[in-house]
């Protein structure tokens, strides 16, 4: 069975939890897009792992995990990071493997990255770390990929620096390069794979705010172009959203909680959700649900069931607000424009719900959480019109409240 999980948000929904979550019963883990401007945490036994390349699942000894061919990789940033992962005694070697098919950030990538950055009318708010540079080479037909770093007329084309940079991988690269279309279709039909999306799809090029977007595709159907398989072999797709809605960078954000806003609430957010950028360390901006671009995303992504993060940061909050509609000056819709300048100018109209003011931490089951924490659960099922199957009650793996098997055909 092929699984999809993306992001259903502007990231940092908790992607990585989910995913390692899910990857205890998958052969394997393809990442399929994006590079080291992303950023999973994950706690396991009060050890904190922090990656922004390698899929979730590598801390599992009998799962392997790919880099998938719609990736760009910092070979420098890839090797330190299973440097780390050597440190904190993950034993990787011959799980981890690389499309050949994927395009390398060369050292150049990011000075470019941030001149840019520097020079743009809109600024992006990149994390400039030439991901961007990368699939802009890419699209123009002047990148590098894996499989042909030992051609000669493609290393003479390089500036001296990225030569050297180049050589230094090349051997160890070897070993775990693979053909991802040969790899995947050698899978038995009772193998379970997990394709793990990067940031999220509100950020995806085309669906999101362009252009305050990533530069690679971070909707479900990037599993595709990206993971080595064909669309009709997707089977489902999860997407992951926190109980408030949080983002990094510029661009339109709607329901971001402005000083005016319930005191305290946005620092409550920032500091028991850890609202800091795993990448650049950058505080998130943070504001309550978005339940329009939550719907947008589930219809435009064909997602199947949500998992629901974050949902204990609301612990002692006596009200809960959503974001039901915009108010504009044509006045309220309750649909999800295509310009973000149009975004940009609407304003929030809000529905409160009752908070619950209990820890729900231990909570094991869905009926163990307190009445107020369900109906907020199925207020907003039936408004996005989408089974939420997964809850995270806290950063442990075991924090995981599973009401659907993610992994069983319905």
């Amino acid at each position: 069975m092929n699984v999809v999980v993306i992001g259903a948000q502007w990231g940092d929904e908790g992607k990585g939890k989910i995913v390692d979550y899910l990857a205890e019963q998958a052969k394997v883990v393809i990442r399929y897009s994006g590079g080291a401007n992303a950023g999973h945490t994950i706690v396991l036994d009060d050890t904190t792992y922090k990656l922004h390349l390698i899929p979730s699942g590598v801390l599992y000894p009998e799962t392997t995990v790919v880099l998938g061919t719609g990736m760009v990789i910092d070979l420098t940033a890839l090797f330190e990071e299973l440097d780390t992962l050597t440190a904190q005694k993950v034993d990787w070697e011959g799980r981890v493997l690389v499309s050949d098919r994927a395009h390398v950030v060369l050292p150049t990538y990011r000075d470019i990255d941030r001149e840019m950055e520097e020079k743009r009318p809109r600024p992006i708010g990149t994390t400039g770390r030439g991901i961007g540079v990368a699939y802009s080479m890419k699209a123009a037909r002047d990148g590098v990929r894996l499989a042909d770093l030992s051609e000669m007329s493609v290393q003479e084309s390089m500036d001296k620096k990225s030569r050297a940079h180049v050589a230094e991988y090349l051997a160890r690269l070897e070993p775990m390069t693979v053909d991802l279309v040969e790899f995947v279709s050698h899978a038995r039909p009772q193998d379970h794979i997990l394709f793990e999306g990067a940031q999220g799809a509100l950020l995806d090029l085309d669906q999101g705010t362009y252009p305050f977007v990533s530069s690679g595709y971070s909707s479900a159907a990037g599993a595709s172009m990206g993971g080595g398989i064909g669309p009709r072999q997707i089977d489902s797709v999860v997407g992951v959203f926190k109980a408030y809605t949080t983002r990094v960078g510029n661009g339109p954000f709607p329901s971001e909680l402005r000083s005016s806003d319930e005191e305290g609430l946005e620092s409550l957010m920032r500091e028991l959700g850890r609202e800091y950028g795993v990448t650049t360390g950058r505080p998130r901006r943070c504001g309550y649900l978005d339940l329009v671009a939550l719907r947008y995303i589930v219809r435009a992504n064909g997602i199947d069931a949500l998992a629901m993060t974050h949902l204990d940061v609301y612990d002692t909050v006596k009200e809960i607000k959503v974001c039901v509609a915009y108010e504009t000056d044509e006045g309220v819709q309750d649909t999800f424009p295509s310009s973000a300048y149009a975004l940009e100018r609407c304003r929030p109209v809000t529905k409160t719900l009752p908070g619950w003011s209990e820890s729900i931490g231990e909570a094991k089951t869905y009926d163990e959480l307190p009445d107020n924490a369900r109906a907020y659960i199925e207020f907003i099922e039936q408004w996005v019109e989408c089974p939420i199957q997964l809850i995270s009650v806290g950063y442990k793996r075991s924090q995981t409240i599973q009401r659907v098997d993610p992994w069983i055909r319905s």
